[in-house]
């Protein structure tokens, strides 16, 4: 995937026929080239209608979860296969070109202990046999790391790599996002450089995750580091100015982190556009 995208949780995130509805005509409204689907619940979504209205909008898709802990890869791994296998024939479905996030986990999924060799071999193993069924439906299959707030697996681009070529498919990628990183890299540019040969998706989130360009997050040298590996990938805006309080403790987000969606949208949307012009990444 290439090109400007945004996450559809700056309209919803429960992927019912309303929800798609709202968030497909919200990006194509801000001419976006995809959207990022949110798979909380894959088996009730409307794949046919998802796809007609991406078809009607002229929009591409990517689609990304978070396993729940009935699916943590390191714990069961068969179960995550099943699970990620699920997710992935609904993203064929829908026409998406890839299935990204925490692949491989949950965002509260920590133990207290550092990961063992055990947790890893089992998290290899269930996203083998994941990556291997995605390319035969024709969908990339992304390994995005988070803070060690939210797991204890796979925290830095260093990880990431790791992880990607132990699993050893040709359809997995790399997946970084400017929040975590601003928390776990030893300057955001390193983790940028450490993933450049397997990284092709980017979530411009800021440090709060509200409005970019509004927090700490240093975009210059991640624009600079992204123009200098010559990154061809996706690059989607990522805020969660609409998230739904039910779901606020799975990333403890407690409070409102930007005014709304046209703050979002009109200054931070405006932000990262001419930063990768400046940086001649569009």
């Amino acid at each position: 995937m290439q090109g400007f995208g945004i996450h559809a949780s700056m309209w919803t995130m429960n992927w019912d026929r309303a929800g798609a509805e709202r968030a497909i005509a919200g990006a194509t409204k801000y001419k976006m080239e995809f959207i990022e689907i949110p798979l909380a619940d894959a088996p009730s979504v409307d794949a046919k209608h998802t796809r007609d209205l991406l078809e009607k909008h002229g929009l591409r898709a990517a689609c990304s979860l978070v396993l729940p802990e009935a699916a943590w890869a390191s714990a069961r791994p068969d179960a995550a296969i099943q699970h990620l296998k699920v997710a992935i024939d609904k993203a064929a479905e829908m026409g998406a070109e890839a299935l990204t996030g925490v692949t491989y986990g949950g965002t509260n999924e920590r133990t207290g202990a550092p990961p063992t060799q055990a947790e890893y071999d089992n998290v290899t193993r269930a996203l083998e046999a994941a990556a291997k069924h995605a390319k035969s439906q024709g969908i990339q299959f992304g390994v995005e790391a988070v803070n060690r707030y939210e797991n204890h697996l796979v925290n830095s681009a260093e990880q990431a790599v790791a992880l990607v070529e132990r699993i050893g498919v040709d359809n997995v990628f790399v997946h970084l996002d400017t929040f975590h990183m601003n928390i776990e890299e030893k300057g955001a540019a390193n983790g940028i450089l450490a993933a450049r040969d397997h990284l092709k998706y980017m979530h411009l989130s800021e440090s709060d995750r509200g409005t970019p360009g509004a927090g700490n997050v240093p975009w210059d040298p991640i624009f600079a580091a992204l123009s200098a590996i010559g990154f061809k990938g996706a690059l989607t805006l990522e805020s969660f100015v609409s998230m739904p309080p039910e779901m606020a403790g799975d990333i403890s987000t407690w409070r409102p982190v930007a005014r709304d969606e046209e703050e979002v949208m009109g200054n931070g949307l405006s932000f990262l556009r001419n930063k990768a012009a400046q940086y001649q990444l569009a």
